[in-house]
């Protein structure tokens, strides 16, 4: 059924989406044809026009009902001022007249019994300042003799009433003196109450202790009294760090002294015990007790000496690369005591709310609101000076849930400085296992070592030692420390990557001396088969290599991606999802330099915001410098082999300049001059090419047959795009397979694809390369290189040509030589 105008117009207005609205004003006319769809939304426009103008219409009516309403406004608020000016001066008569009405007697008899009032406010303010005078000349006496009668609760009732009128002496000449006496009594209580005060505390009579702490909060004291406290409950777990000597700490170390990693369980454990006892003890005492207990954790640990941070740096100095592998346990250790010590807090905040808050002891002054005294308590006279926040923790009585965080950023502080060298610490780890596996190759260095198979082992080692890495960073940073993981890891591959590059461009010995019977036209002698061999094997360790990096890049990026969501998820939800064990740990890792642009944007490389899947398209590279390191190696082997190769060939070029037919007089073609009469002259129509050239060009035709020979290994097809001097319609080809993409770009992994999804994607086989594109890429090179061996160093040595030497360059070069190209042979 239709709907009418108006209805359409109610549901329009009703509606907040436009696209919606005619979705559902349409969806009674989907099983239309389109015809009678084209004329329902005819008539539904028409309708919407008509409507349009009703509007349009009504609203026009409206303007001009304001429009004429507006002048009669401005009269009446005009007419409403006249009538206030004129009420007021009625009230001003009015005013005069009730005035008028009183007697004379009456008025004189009110202003009396205002002056009498006056006089009597000031009398009384005039009498509790003699009071306070008073009390003030018997206040020494009275609070001396409370102290020799041991009545410190009175005596301490009696300075609290004193405070409170320091404020009548204040801007007056009576202030100091006053102040100082206070102060002076204050002392003087506050010693007398110290002796019993520490012997209820280590007795643990919390009643004694809750009466005390009455006391020190009616002088204003009750800082001094949670030093008190603290000092005398932290005496035994201070005495445990301090007492015990650690072998990889302490200089010089004691015999059978436990390392740090073993020692820090053990004093954690200490301190949870003493924990676990005062969520006991301290509500009977304090009413903030969660408050005061993350007080008392921080006033631990700024009593600790020598400190967290300096045992820290004499283990990190101590172990020196290796130290990541002992700093990890120490801080796994501190996350366990914190999470620990945090269920602590979260039994005596319900200790706090299912018990009835105490009154404070001094209504006027509630707690939180304190003034300290001006003078510092007798309580850390003793201590040893520290310039740390929990100086004052005391004056922090009234705290919220949320400053409970103290002591956990205090806790985890120490480690920070070593959190944001996590990239030094993790490379200088993984140069340190480095030289462990170079100094094993200096001992198993002899003379017939396969230097291809050692490559293949050590690249096994070197990879086994990354495994870990990943787990270090998660471990010690909580994901911060991504961009110092990658770099460590990066510079880590490419130096034991250099390391091998050197070794193949300075050349390397071989003791093995295969031999091909098969290819003894070629005049390689058995060391060159040798060179060739390895060379070859080289390069096919290279392609492992390049194949196990792209395994493990894989892998490290399955682990940012990780990252990534656990980041992301901490964005989404902060009050309840922590990066770290704790929320205190996870502000100081936000807070510090580790929570960078550059790490955000390398978690937005791997696993970016989920929009449109780009499915099959390549993604960049994490370890850049590997790769181009492995294909820089891949090139040094190629250089060398081509070397190998061609070694032959050079060598048969080597006396090619120094050919005496390069200055042989006359013409090759017709020697007529110098010639007798009867000497039979023989035409020549052309020369040959040299012996040299000739012995060149058979060997290059025999060049197949060698990559005939080796056309299913598969090291040749690695990194075709570094072969020198190749062909670039070959490259191209190259570049068009599908398979070649690592191969064409260095920077591009082969077989990755981009999904969105947790795991790492699939490593995807590359399809193998035809065997006639390989050999005619390396074929190319080779001719390329030899020619331009020819062209570089051998022409350039002709030390002079001849017209006849011309003739014979230019048949061995096939091509006619002019004025200039014989200028170039020239030295």
């Amino acid at each position: 059924m239709a709907l009418s105008t108006t209805q359409l117009m109610e549901s329009l207005e009703e509606s907040t989406d436009i696209v919606s609205w005619i979705n559902d004003t349409l969806d009674p006319a989907e099983s239309l044809a389109l015809t009678d769809l084209d004329q329902h939304l005819n008539q539904l426009v028409s309708t919407l026009d008509l409507a349009a103008e009703d509007t349009s219409a009504e609203l026009e009516h409206t303007i001009e009902d304001v429009s004429r309403g507006v002048p009669r406004l401005a009269y009446d608020l005009h007419f409403m001022k006249d009538g206030a000016v004129s009420l007021q001066s009625v009230l001003a008569q009015v005013t005069l007249r009730s005035r008028a009405a009183i007697p004379e007697s009456t008025r004189a008899a009110l202003d009396k019994l205002q002056m009498l009032d006056t006089i009597k406010t000031r009398m009384e303010a005039a009498r509790e300042v003699l009071r306070e005078a008073e009390s003030w000349s018997t206040l020494e006496l009275e609070v001396t003799s409370l102290l020799t009668e041991k009545s410190y609760a009175k005596a301490a009732e009696r300075l609290s009433e004193a405070s409170r009128s320091m404020a009548v002496f204040q801007n007056t000449p009576e202030y100091d003196p006053r102040k100082t006496l206070m102060v002076n009594l204050q002392n003087q209580l506050e010693a007398a109450l110290s002796s019993a005060l520490v012997a209820a505390i280590n007795v643990h009579d919390l009643a004694a202790c809750k009466n005390y702490l009455s006391i020190f909060t009616n002088i204003q004291r009750e800082s001094e009294f949670r030093n008190y406290y603290f000092g005398s409950r932290r005496a035994t777990v201070v005495a445990q760090w301090q007492d015990t000597r650690i072998s990889d700490c302490d200089v010089p170390p004691e015999p059978n002294a436990p390392t740090l990693a073993d020692f820090v369980p053990k004093f954690y454990a200490n301190f949870l015990a003493l924990l676990n006892v005062e969520r006991t003890s301290i509500p009977s005492i304090f009413p903030d007790p969660a408050p005061t207990l993350s007080n008392m954790i921080s006033s631990v640990l700024s009593a600790l000496q020598p400190t967290f941070s300096q045992r820290l740096s004499s283990t990190l100095s101590h172990y020196g690369d290796s130290a990541l592998k002992e700093l990890i346990p120490i801080f796994r250790s501190t996350e366990e005591f914190a999470s620990s010590v945090d269920k602590v807090m979260e039994k005596i905040r319900y200790s706090t709310v299912f018990s009835p808050m105490p009154e404070s002891p001094n209504p006027d002054n509630p707690m939180g609101h304190r003034r300290r005294s001006s003078r510092l308590s007798m309580s850390w006279r003793t201590a040893p000076s520290r310039s740390t926040s929990s100086g004052l923790i005391a004056s922090k009585s009234n705290m919220s849930v949320g400053d409970d965080l103290e002591w956990e950023q205090e806790l985890f502080q120490p480690f920070l400085d070593l959190q944001v060298d996590y990239g030094t610490l993790e490379r200088r780890l993984l140069d340190h296992a480095l030289r462990e596996i170079i100094s094993s190759d200096t001992r198993e260095a002899v003379a017939d070592v396969d230097r291809a198979r050692l490559l293949r082992e050590r690249t096994v080692d070197v990879f086994s030692v990354t495994e870990e890495s990943v787990t270090r960073c998660l471990a010690f940073t909580h994901g911060y420390g991504a961009v110092g993981l990658v770099r460590a890891l990066d510079g880590f591959f490419q130096s034991f990557i250099d390391m091998w590059t050197a070794e193949v461009r300075t050349g390397s010995s071989t003791s093995s001396t295969p031999s091909s019977s098969d290819f003894v036209d070629l005049d390689y002698s058995p060391k060159d088969w040798a060179e060739i061999q390895l060379l070859l094997h080289l390069l096919s360790s290279g392609r492992a290599m390049f194949d196990r990096l792209g395994g493990f890049e894989n892998k490290l990026r399955a682990s940012l991606v990780q990252i990534a969501t656990t980041f992301r998820m901490a964005r989404t939800d902060p009050s309840n999802f922590f990066i770290a064990s704790s929320k205190g740990e996870s502000q100081l890792l936000e807070q510090s330099t580790l929570n960078s642009a550059e790490l955000h944007a390398l978690l937005d490389r791997v696993d970016p915001e989920p929009k449109v899947p780009a499915v099959g398209q390549p993604v960049t590279p994490l370890l850049v410098t590997t790769r181009d390191g492995v294909h820089s190696f891949a090139k040094a082997c190629q250089l060398s082999l081509q070397e190998a190769i061609l070694s032959p060939l050079r060598m048969h070029l080597a006396s090619y300049a120094s050919l005496p037919v390069w200055s042989t007089p006359g013409d090759a073609k017709s020697k007529k001059s110098g010639a007798t009469a009867n000497e039979l002259h023989v035409p020549t129509f052309s020369l040959s090419p040299s012996e040299t050239i000739h012995k060149v060009c058979d060997r290059l035709l025999d060049l197949p047959r060698l990559f005939d020979n080796y056309a299913d290994d598969d090291a040749l097809s690695f990194s075709l795009h570094t072969l020198p001097h190749i062909d670039p319609e070959i490259l191209k080809t190259l570049s068009e397979h599908q398979s070649l993409v690592g191969l064409a770009d260095p920077n591009v992994s082969p077989g990755h694809r981009r999904r969105q999804s947790l795991a790492a994607p699939p490593k995807l086989a590359p399809a193998p390369l035809d065997p006639e594109i390989v050999s005619s890429a390396w074929l190319s090179s080779l001719g390329h290189s030899l020619l331009r061996h020819l062209t570089t160093t051998v022409l350039p040595s002709i030390p002079s040509l001849t017209s006849s030497g011309a003739a014979q360059l230019s048949s061995d070069l096939g091509v006619p030589l002019d004025d200039r190209t014989r200028a170039k042979c020239r030295v």
